[in-house]
């Protein structure tokens, strides 16, 4: 293989994966800013755990997806919910207790010694865990979500973007001044 197509071909793949990776970072940071840092995909809704209370079922830094629920009276014990306590908080524990009819609920989490001091009210669950997990990909969302995030995200594959333009347009400029140049000196020649 040239090595002029070689070059060519690595300069369309480095153009393609910056391209890429800016439109990829712009659909995630708006996601993320739309929905208030809550993406829903198919239904479910995906949530950073931001603590270690749930291991080992699911690791700090993790995404889980959960699934709203429409009757939220209905769980048992051992099943993992979602909800939101009195201070605001989105919280994912394990249903330790059922009180009421499921209209309040007992719950811990897997990692803690005791349960939650505050009982969850049936109207406060946001949805159930549905088991599936994504490991430290939180972290990267909870940084995309921050104003600092989301400036460094799209500022620097931007500017990596429009540098790289910058060079290939110099590149096709030299050598489009190198081949007048060379048609001036055959013309001048003959």
């Amino acid at each position: 293989m040239k090595w002029t197509t070689m070059k060519k071909l690595t300069s369309g793949l480095i153009t393609t994966v910056l391209s890429m990776l800016l439109i990829v970072t712009v659909f995630t940071v708006i996601l993320q800013q739309a929905t208030d840092g809550t993406p829903n995909v198919f239904g479910y809704q995906l949530k950073t755990v931001l603590s270690g209370s749930m291991e080992p079922e699911f690791q700090t830094g993790s995404i889980i997806s959960v699934q709203p629920q429409e009757d939220t009276t209905q769980f048992q014990k051992g099943d993992i919910i979602t909800f939101q306590n009195s201070d605001g908080m989105v919280i994912t524990h394990r249903v330790e207790e059922v009180k009421n009819k499921g209209e309040q609920y007992v719950t811990k989490g897997d990692n803690n010694n005791r349960a939650d001091s505050e009982l969850v009210v049936a109207d406060s669950i946001l949805g159930q865990y549905t088991g599936f997990t994504i490991p430290y990909v939180g972290y990267v969302t909870q940084f995309a979500n921050s104003e600092e995030g989301a400036l460094f995200l799209l500022v620097i594959p931007g500017v990596m973007l429009v540098g790289y333009s910058i060079i290939n347009i110099g590149r096709a400029l030299r050598q489009v001044d190198t081949s007048s140049k060379e048609k001036t000196e055959l013309s001048n020649h003959q």
